[in-house]
C-alpha cells in the first residue's frame, strides 16, 4: 500500500480556484487575471478578475470550506480581507484608461457545490 499524501493548502486553494473559474466561464465570463497581486508588502491579492459580456469587471474572492460550521465560506471574507481586495482592485484599475463598471463577488466552493455571490460586498 502507498501512504496517503496530504494536499498542501496551496494545492487545495488552486483546485478551488480552478473550480470557481470553470463555473464562471460556463456562466459566460472571461478571465482577465488570475492571482493578481499588488507590488510590495502589505498589498492585496485578487483570486480572479473576470469580465462579464457587458464589460463589467468582477473582482472575485474564492473561498473553500469543508463545512459550514463556522458560517461557511462567505462568512470568512472579513472586513480586513475586503479592504485588501478593494486596494488591489483600485491598483488594477489605475492601469486602465477608462475604468469599467466593477463589482466584488465571492465564489464559495463547499461540499455541496459551488455558489456564486454577485456583488457580495462594496468598495466603501
Amino acid at each position: 500500500m502507498f501512504p496517503k499524501i496530504k494536499s498542501t493548502t496551496k494545492q487545495v486553494g488552486d483546485a478551488a480556484e480552478s473550480l470557481a473559474l470553470a463555473h464562471l466561464q460556463r456562466a459566460g465570463l472571461a478571465l482577465l487575471e488570475r492571482n493578481y497581486r499588488t507590488p510590495g508588502r502589505g498589498g492585496g491579492e485578487i483570486d480572479l478578475i473576470m469580465r462579464e459580456p457587458d464589460g463589467t469587471v468582477a473582482f472575485v474572492e474564492v473561498r473553500k470550506r469543508t463545512s459550514a460550521s463556522h458560517g461557511g465560506a462567505a462568512a470568512s471574507v472579513s472586513s480586513t480581507k475586503q479592504r485588501r481586495i478593494v486596494l488591489a482592485a483600485r491598483f488594477y484599475l489605475m492601469r486602465l484608461r477608462t475604468p469599467p463598471p466593477c463589482r466584488f463577488d465571492v465564489v464559495m466552493v463547499e461540499p455541496d457545490g459551488v455558489q456564486w455571490l454577485r456583488a457580495a460586498f462594496d468598495a466603501a
